[in-house]
């Protein structure tokens, strides 16, 4: 008799699916809270910051920390708790990263992935041509980077890019190209004060085929994807990072990524409960 109840209550447990928010939470390979410092609660560091040698533009500086005078926490500021308040910019193209390495799923022949942060700047107010909020690259926005940034134009654009590695001796795509990798909101009309939440969201990288789609949500609606595509970043892993607050003024919170792309279920419900990751913290 007592077996049978047993079997049955294995049955019913089994038969109870794991929630939408649970799938989430057990998908995520980076998370930084931002409530009490720059180092994630789930991931690995260390945090490095690069520069450019204001000498000669191909040379570049690696070192391992980043500028505390800039990149402070401000405690209870942020959408779920504290934040990444970023003060200035930093002099000579500089930026701090995480590694990629230990941080996102990436491999060779074939991989997915997500990014999710919560922005709260104004675009106007930026300091330089260019701000990415983040840019996940070895050698560059466009040469194997996936990135949203704020352009240069007056009003500026919200852009997500997803564009490929360009092989040696060849020339890759422009962000002028009409039919470049990107989702463009023209004119976005973000203002300080305002929390926004962006996702990217890729899936089919690096496969050698034409099945990659990379899709761009803002505040939990679908704005618009990159598809049928061969794009491959073609990293090597040791190098490539993950540049946050490049060129960023404002604040920043609640930043993770995913080893796999987000549904459009997902998204919505990181956008309806801005901490819900915060039981990942230790």
């Amino acid at each position: 008799m007592w077996t049978i109840a047993l079997a049955c209550c294995i049955l019913i447990l089994a038969a109870v699916p794991v929630s939408a928010g649970d799938d989430l939470k057990q998908a995520v390979t980076f998370y930084a809270s931002f409530d009490e410092s720059l180092m994630p609660e789930i991931g690995v560091g260390p945090i490095m910051t690069r520069s450019g040698d204001p000498t000669d533009p191909t040379k570049l500086t690696f070192e391992a920390g980043f500028n505390k005078n800039i990149y402070k926490i401000a405690k209870g500021k942020g959408v779920a708790g504290g934040c990444l308040d970023a003060t200035e910019v930093l002099p000579n193209r500089g930026r701090f990263y995480y590694p990629v390495k230990g941080n996102l799923a990436y491999k060779k022949g074939g991989w997915g992935g997500a990014c999710s942060m919560w922005i709260n700047m104004d675009p106007q107010a930026l300091k330089l041509q260019f701000c990415d909020p983040v840019q996940i690259t070895q050698k560059g926005a466009n040469n194997g980077g996936i990135w949203f940034d704020f352009n240069d134009a007056k009003p500026r654009d919200l852009r997500m890019g997803v564009f490929p590695a360009v092989p040696a001796g060849t020339v890759g795509a422009k962000e002028s190209d009409a039919d470049a990798p990107m989702v463009r909101v023209p004119k976005v009309a973000f203002k300080a004060g305002e929390w926004h939440h962006v996702v990217l969201s890729w899936s089919n990288f690096d496969t050698g085929k034409k099945d990659a789609i990379a899709t761009l949500y803002i505040d939990g609606k679908k704005i618009g994807a990159v598809k049928d595509r061969a794009i491959a970043m073609d990293w090597d892993i040791e190098k490539a990072g993950i540049y946050t607050a490049v060129g960023y003024t404002g604040l920043l919170d609640e930043m993770a990524c995913f080893n796999r792309a987000l549904t459009a279920d997902e998204v919505a419900a990181l956008h309806k409960t801005p901490g819900l990751l915060q039981s990942l913290k230790k």
